[in-house]
């Protein structure tokens, strides 16, 4: 019998309802210790626990990083009877991979596989892509055969997973063919998988697919996001065709689309290495009025292009505007600093800013020695230029053509 507020109740169907919707305020507030105590309840009282609370309470754990917690929730739901679906294993799955725990995956896939729970696509996507990212090729075959052989077809988010595993493996002339086997198969394409292939042409070189794939995804009525934008863009960028690549940006702007830092560098970068230094800080500035804050990339980014422009002035004054937004000045920026002052002629101050360098445990390269033996040699300075080879080659750092 059950009391609440000096109401006695036996009614189970009411004591069921109201144990799982204060397991759940629990799983809601985080208050795990709480949630367990409620399942413990429930389990001891013989009350029936409702999978779809549990599913709830492990994606709360995952969320928290808690891996062995979610883990072990699991195996509770399973000796307590809980009706297990293919959807919680596969929560537990995704969280073990996320931790790089893919043989625990695979473990309990097999496991539960005996308990008649089988894997569906979706699980075996997250372990595959688990074995892709972590660069673990040797096994993706051996993955691919059990899903051919338990007769799970592949979706839109299999082939996008295949395609960036042939890429990294090297079989290029492959790529079109999983792409066109796909379409072979009806199988609906995705915005990630077209993302997927739009970056695999645009590293190819191939910008002309790229684009025609890009008009293709919006010609089948799907919206190209932030990251298709950013694949695109990047390709255009790397290929010098800024003008194109700023109308995509206009283009993402118009549909209400947030620019994010990656691809405001991205290009930042291409016109910098243009030598189109006065539409790069167009650019900035634009951005800035509408709310955008430049970050150490940016500011490496246009310091480098304005030094690379002889702009050495407006290059120390970005330089300087990272000191005074009190971002830290990495390698990159110490030695474009040497560098401008190395050419000016003020060796002294380029020796401060290296001795500065070295005490805030920034690692110079061989870019930094190079700028640095230049100031020397130029100056006649050639001992001073000798030693810092020597330190160099001392530091494990060998000459180049330039030095």
């Amino acid at each position: 019998m059950f009391c609440v507020a000096g109401f006695e109740c036996d009614d189970s169907n009411f004591l069921e309802k109201l144990s799982d919707l204060f397991f759940r305020v629990c799983v809601d507030n985080k208050r795990f210790q709480e949630a367990n105590s409620v399942f413990d309840y429930m389990k001891k009282m013989g009350i029936k626990i409702d999978e779809r609370s549990c599913i709830l309470y492990l994606v709360a754990l995952k969320k928290c990083d808690k891996g062995d917690s979610f883990l072990g929730f699991f195996r509770r739901m399973v000796e307590s009877g809980v009706e297990i679906s293919v959807y919680s294993m596969t929560i537990v799955i995704d969280g073990l991979c996320r931790r790089g725990e893919v043989e625990k995956g695979r473990e309990l896939m097999n496991e539960m596989a005996s308990k008649g729970v089988k894997a569906n696509v979706i699980t075996y996507n997250t372990i595959l892509n688990a074995y892709v990212k972590r660069k673990d090729f040797g096994v993706v075959p051996e993955v691919l055969r059990l899903m051919e052989r338990e007769e799970v077809e592949y979706n839109a988010a299999t082939y996008t997973v295949l395609i960036e595993y042939i890429g990294n493996i090297g079989k290029h002339d492959e790529v079109e063919k999983v792409f066109d086997e796909m379409r072979d198969r009806r199988v609906e394409v995705d915005v990630h998988l077209y993302t997927s292939m739009i970056r695999w042409h645009c590293c190819r070189g191939s910008i002309k697919k790229a684009v025609a794939l890009f008009d293709e995804l919006s010609e089948k009525g799907l919206v190209p996001n932030a990251h298709v934008y950013g694949a695109l863009i990047n390709g255009l960028c790397k290929t010098g065709q800024m003008e194109a690549a700023q109308l995509l940006l206009n283009d993402m702007q118009s549909r209400g689309i947030l620019v994010n830092r990656v691809i405001v560098n991205t290009l930042l970068h291409g016109y910098c290495r243009k030598g189109m230094m006065d539409d790069a800080s167009r650019l900035v500035s634009a951005l800035e009025n509408k709310g955008f804050e430049p970050d150490v990339f940016t500011y490496n980014t246009m310091a480098s292009g304005m030094s690379r422009s002889k702009r050495q002035e407006e290059a120390k004054r970005w330089l300087f505007a990272m000191v005074e937004k009190r971002l830290t000045l990495n390698a990159v920026n110490f030695t474009t600093l040497i560098h401008i002052h190395c050419k000016e002629g003020n060796i002294v101050e380029a020796k401060k800013l290296f001795q500065q360098m070295l005490r805030r445990g920034e690692s110079p390269n061989i870019v930094t020695y190079n700028a640095l033996a230049d100031g020397h040699s130029k100056k006649g300075e050639l001992k001073e230029a000798y030693k810092l080879r020597d330190e160099m080659e001392g530091t494990g750092i060998s000459p180049d053509v330039y030095t």
